[in-house]
């Protein structure tokens, strides 16, 4: 018996693919203040109707748009424990150093600001993102290579957040050599 293909995705599908990838252009390129139904249905070839049916806001436009494209980072493997560490943070930086992320993470910041919605959906985006490395940090404690009194939140805070203060604060590039420095400050060589 022949395999039977799969359904193409329909218009419907393609066209919310082609208003939330719209969303997020916009965000990036205009910022906040040019996130608006309008510049989203122009940017996106469809009517501000359209957009209305689906979502009653712009900012839950926004909140479906980051819960799709927005994926967990990678489950860190069985692999060397420093290794994983540096692998975790080297693809952040390379993240921050695309064009297109810091202006989006930028404008996501500050939307949240003013949208309870929107700061929950980024709040939960942000544990999911931070959990490869907390898992890491734990298996660190475990194998005794962090002291088991740490407190895991924060050492994950003092990895990651050098990158997003060099780019997004301070506005100077990230050494490629950041990520293994600030890991050989958690996990020591012996």
């Amino acid at each position: 018996m022949p395999a039977i293909p799969a359904p193409v995705a329909g218009r419907g599908a393609h066209a919310r693919e082609r208003v939330m990838a719209a969303a997020l252009d916009q965000l990036a390129d205009e910022g906040s203040a040019g996130f608006t139904m309008e510049a989203i249905a122009r940017r996106a070839g469809a009517s501000k109707a359209t957009l209305y049916r689906r979502w009653p806001s712009a900012s839950a436009l926004l909140v479906d748009a980051m819960a799709t494209t927005f994926r967990p980072l990678r489950t860190p493997s069985d692999e060397d424990i420093r290794e994983e560490m540096v692998a975790l943070l080297t693809l952040a930086s390379q993240m921050l150093a695309s064009g297109r992320f810091p202006r989006l993470m930028a404008a996501i910041v500050d939307l949240a600001e003013r949208d309870a919605a929107l700061a929950a959906l980024h709040a939960g985006i942000t544990a999911q993102q931070r959990r490869p490395m907390l898992e890491l940090v734990r298996r660190a404690q475990a194998h005794g290579e962090i002291a088991p009194d740490a407190d895991p939140e924060v050492i994950v805070d003092m990895l990651t957040a050098p990158f997003f203060y060099r780019r997004l604060v301070a506005h100077r590039p990230i050494p490629t050599t950041l990520a293994r420095s600030l890991v050989d400050q958690v996990l020591p060589r012996r």
